[in-house]
C-alpha cells in the first residue's frame, strides 16, 4: 500500500453529550488513560505505516494545535539553559517520530461535509483515508485499504454491528444501497466511520458550513452505486458520553484495549 496516503481526522464537532469534558476541551482531546482520543486513534494508523495527518479543527480547536505545538518539549525529557534559549536541548525518547500533521481550522460551526471540503487543498494523492475524531477500532487498515482498490469505486464506508444510533447502512453484498441517517431497527450494519475516499468525494461537497456530509452526499453516492461497505467483526467504540469514556478507560487500563497493537 501507499503509505504517503494521508489520513483525514475530523475534529470539529462540540460534542454535547459529552457535555461533562467537552465543556472545556474538544471531544478527541477527551483522554483515554493519559493520553487523549485523539492521540490513540493517530497512533492507530501509524502503527500501519500512514502517518501523514490533516485534522479538521472546529470547536475549541485552538487546544489541539497547542497540544500538538508543544508535543516535543511536553513529550520528552529537554535540558536548558537560563538566559541562553539557544542551547535548550531535547533528549528524544517519544515513538511519534515522521508524523507529519497539518492543523486546518474549518470553522467553529461547520458541519462535517463542509470540514471536509475545506482541507481539499491539503490532500495531495488521488485517494484518501478519513476517520472522526472520537471513535476507535481494531479495523485492518491495509485490508481496507485493499477492498477499496479492488472494488474501483469512489468511496467505502466501514459497517459494524450491531445497529445503535449510528447511520444504517442498506446492503446488496459489499454495495450500499441506501445511507440511512439513523438506524431504524436494532439489525444489520452501521457506520462506524473509518473511510476510504477517491477525489470525486469533493465534487458532492461544498464549503457552505451547512453543508454535512451522511445526509446528503453520502445518500447520493450511494443511490449512484459508489458508495462500498468493509464489513468489520471487531471491535469498535466510540466516545460519545461519559459512559463510553469510562469503558475506553477501563479497558485501557486493565490492558485489554484491542487497539492497542503497538508496542
Amino acid at each position: 500500500m501507499n503509505q504517503d496516503m494521508q489520513v483525514v481526522i475530523l475534529c470539529g464537532g462540540v460534542g454535547t453529550r459529552l457535555r461533562e469534558e467537552t465543556e472545556f476541551r474538544p471531544k478527541p482531546m477527551v483522554n483515554i488513560g493519559d493520553r487523549p482520543i485523539l492521540w490513540h486513534i493517530m497512533k492507530y494508523y501509524s502503527y500501519f505505516g500512514y502517518k501523514d495527518f490533516v485534522l479538521a479543527l472546529g470547536y475549541k480547536g485552538e487546544m489541539i494545535k497547542n497540544y500538538f505545538c508543544h508535543y516535543e518539549l511536553m513529550n520528552n525529557d529537554i535540558a536548558i539553559e537560563l538566559g541562553r534559549p539557544e542551547r535548550t536541548y531535547i533528549h528524544y525518547a517519544h515513538d511519534e517520530a515522521g508524523w507529519k500533521i497539518t492543523l486546518a481550522d474549518t470553522g467553529e460551526k461547520a458541519l462535517k461535509g463542509a470540514r471536509l471540503k475545506k482541507i481539499e487543498k491539503y490532500i495531495t494523492g488521488d485517494t484518501f483515508i478519513m476517520t472522526y475524531g472520537d471513535g476507535i477500532a481494531d479495523v485492518d487498515i491495509n485490508q481496507l485499504l485493499a477492498f477499496h482498490k479492488a472494488h474501483g469505486k469512489i468511496a467505502t464506508v466501514t459497517g459494524i454491528s450491531p445497529a445503535s444510533q449510528f447511520g444504517e447502512l442498506k446492503t446488496d453484498g459489499d454495495r450500499v444501497e441506501a445511507f440511512r441517517e439513523k438506524a431504524q431497527d436494532g439489525e444489520g450494519l452501521v457506520s462506524g466511520g473509518f473511510f476510504v475516499f477517491n477525489r470525486a468525494i469533493f465534487n458532492y461537497l461544498t464549503t457552505d458550513d451547512l453543508c454535512d456530509f451522511e445526509i446528503g452526499p453520502l445518500e447520493q453516492i450511494a443511490k449512484e452505486g459508489q458508495l462500498m461497505v468493509y464489513k468489520h467483526r471487531g471491535f469498535w467504540a466510540c466516545m460519545d458520553t461519559l459512559r463510553d469514556m469510562e469503558f475506553l478507560n477501563k479497558i485501557w487500563n486493565d490492558g485489554t484495549a484491542k487497539w492497542k497493537i503497538w508496542k
